[in-house]
This record gives C-alpha cells, sequence and structure tokens, in this order.
C-alpha cells in the first residue's frame, strides 16, 4: 500500500506546483490591473483545483488510514481517528 499511497502524493505535489502558478499568475494579473472579473476567474480556478485535491486527501484518509486504524482491531485508535476527520469536516462547514 505504501506505493500507490506515495503515487498519490506525488500527484497531490504536482497538482499543488500547478495551483502554485495559478496563484502567481493572479498575483502577476493584479499588478498588471488586469480586468477584475478575468482576476475572479483564475481566483475561482484555484480554488476549484484546491476542493479536488482536499476530496483526493480525504479520500485517501478514509480509504487508507482510516481503514487501517479498523483493521488494527484497535477501537481506541479507530475512534480517534474517525473523530479526527469528523471535527475536520464539522469545521470545514463554518
Amino acid at each position: 500500500m505504501k506505493t500507490s499511497q506515495g503515487a498519490s502524493h506525488l500527484a497531490q505535489i504536482r497538482q499543488l506546483k500547478r495551483i502554485e502558478g495559478q496563484i502567481r499568475g493572479i498575483l502577476k494579473m493584479i499588478e498588471d490591473e488586469r480586468y477584475c472579473i478575468d482576476i475572479l476567474t483564475q481566483i475561482k480556478a484555484a480554488k476549484s483545483s484546491l476542493t479536488t485535491i482536499e476530496r483526493n486527501i480525504i479520500d485517501q484518509h478514509m480509504n487508507h488510514c482510516i481503514h487501517t486504524a479498523i483493521q488494527s482491531k484497535n477501537p481506541q485508535h479507530a475512534n480517534k481517528m474517525l473523530d479526527e476527520i469528523q471535527q475536520l469536516l464539522k469545521s470545514s462547514r463554518s
């Protein structure tokens, strides 16, 4: 499982580097006083990309980390991991 998780992390790193480029582009657009709608369109695209990465990491956490904790037959550890994700998801709704 380490290999697929490592590959997933590499994919996330590539996505984040693309987003980093998008953010630099947005900064340049603002510095160049580009049209507001064009800037907002790029901000929306960067936010969407971050949301995609967030969903992928949550899926990976649920399918790997929490699944492994449940299979470990250690209910305290599994409950802790479930509580963590629940708290995170609750806080993201605010």
